[in-house]
């Protein structure tokens, strides 16, 4: 069996595998690649097809890292990255393919540097630039195969979306605190993304890594798994997770292998789909500030310098600043004056506070916020503003010497 994707026949199952033109290789490459030469069912027919592969690769950070590195080194011919974020000390702990050296560099080109000085026998094209529907498809277009490597909902339903429209693979991975994910999604008569999940989870009811904290050392797992399906799907080598979901859990060193199956009513990749384009999926994800949620007034708040001004009066009339982060975030590092309300416990918590306080609420940016000032404001709660850019944005703007996450 195999899928037929741009210039690249990519191959589901070994037997099937079949010989591809490619440029000859020169005695520097041949020594480089010697112990792929010399694998069984891998061999040169093996190493041209890495060496004629356009693989796309969708974010740069903790999974994008090591995916990208070792398709660089195994010599997939030429990979594409997509990232439009500089590097920040707070990425160094699992985003491996940036470096102390490259702090405020932008990502594409600190990976691009790193990947050509492990491998100047291929080619890597940076797109500085946000992966959106405006963009994606022609972006992706030219590539064969599409590695996700993103760290959001919206853009994980977007790389599936793509690579049903243009038939690509999509090879996907997530991770969160001790667990992750990978599987590879949209190959020939196999399920995609959407088939695992045909809607996104309620906003905010999944924090973030820099909210909830990862492992450094698990996206190089699922990231690791993320470039063998790759290097599997362009040989044709072995049994793909296409059908499958693998997870994965760092605290007990445990691996499952769950069973998918493509859904006959997939709104995308169903005989009779129903969508056949690219759609708002900040939208459809329920992102603050998407779709008419963008045309509602903005919700009160107070910058940072501001923030910072008023704490100093001392005639000010007394201000309470609640932080609705969680315990392990606050004993991380917490702003002057503030009181410790989590947002699971604020609900319970109301009685602490009076309807005619002066308040401002915080988080590390401005996610779990949202779902504060709605509790605040549904019980007639006057006076209340959010922290603009929360935690992060008080580091930056006002105190430098506080740690970030």
């Amino acid at each position: 069996m195999q899928n037929h994707i741009g210039s690249l026949t990519v191959m589901t199952s070994p037997e099937d595998a079949l010989s591809m033109p490619a440029g000859e290789f020169s005695s520097a490459e041949m020594r480089r690649y010697s112990r792929h030469l010399i694998l069984p069912d891998f061999g040169l027919e093996g190493q041209k097809k890495l060496k004629a592969a356009r693989v796309l690769i969708v974010g740069l950070g903790g999974l994008g890292s090591p995916v990208s590195m070792y398709l660089a080194a195994a010599g997939v011919g030429t990979i594409g990255l997509v990232d439009f974020d500089r590097v920040d000390e707070t990425n160094l702990q699992r985003q491996i393919v940036h470096s102390t050296s490259t702090v405020g560099q932008l990502k594409v080109e600190s990976a691009r540097a790193r990947l050509l000085d492990i491998n100047p026998h291929i080619e890597v094209t940076p797109y500085a630039e946000p992966f959106t529907s405006a963009n994606a498809l022609e972006i992706a277009r030219s590539f064969d195969v599409l590695v996700d490597g993103t760290d959001n909902f919206p853009n994980r339903y977007l790389s599936n979306d793509v690579c049903v429209l243009l038939g690509k693979p999509n090879i996907y991975g997530s991770v969160y605190r001790y667990e992750g994910q990978a599987s590879v999604f949209c190959m020939k008569d196999g399920p995609c993304y959407r088939c695992l999940f045909p809607t996104p989870p309620p906003p905010n009811s999944v924090p973030t890594c820099g909210e909830g904290g990862v492992l450094g050392v698990l996206p190089g797992v699922i990231g690791l798994v993320q470039a063998t399906e790759t290097i599997k799907v362009i040989t044709g080598i072995g049994q793909t997770l296409s059908g499958h979901l693998l997870v994965y859990d760092a605290f007990t060193m445990t691996f499952e292998k769950i069973k998918l199956k493509k859904n006959p009513q997939c709104v995308i990749c169903s005989e009779h789909p129903t969508l056949d384009h690219l759609i708002d999926y900040d939208q459809f994800c329920g992102f603050p500030g998407a779709g008419e949620a963008a045309a509602e007034p903005p919700e009160p708040s107070i910058s940072p310098i501001e923030l910072a001004r008023r704490l100093r009066d001392s005639q000010a009339p007394h201000l309470r600043l609640i932080d609705v982060r969680e315990k392990r975030e606050w004993d991380f590092a917490h702003l002057p004056g503030a009181e410790l309300f989590p947002i699971d416990e604020l609900d319970a918590r109301l009685d602490e506070l009076s309807p005619e306080d002066d308040i401002v609420v915080y988080c590390r940016t401005e996610r779990r916020v949202h779902d504060a000032l709605d509790l605040l404001n549904a019980f007639g709660f006057k006076n209340v503003r959010k922290l603009a850019g929360g935690y992060v944005a008080w580091v930056k703007d006002v105190d430098p010497t506080l740690p970030t996450y």
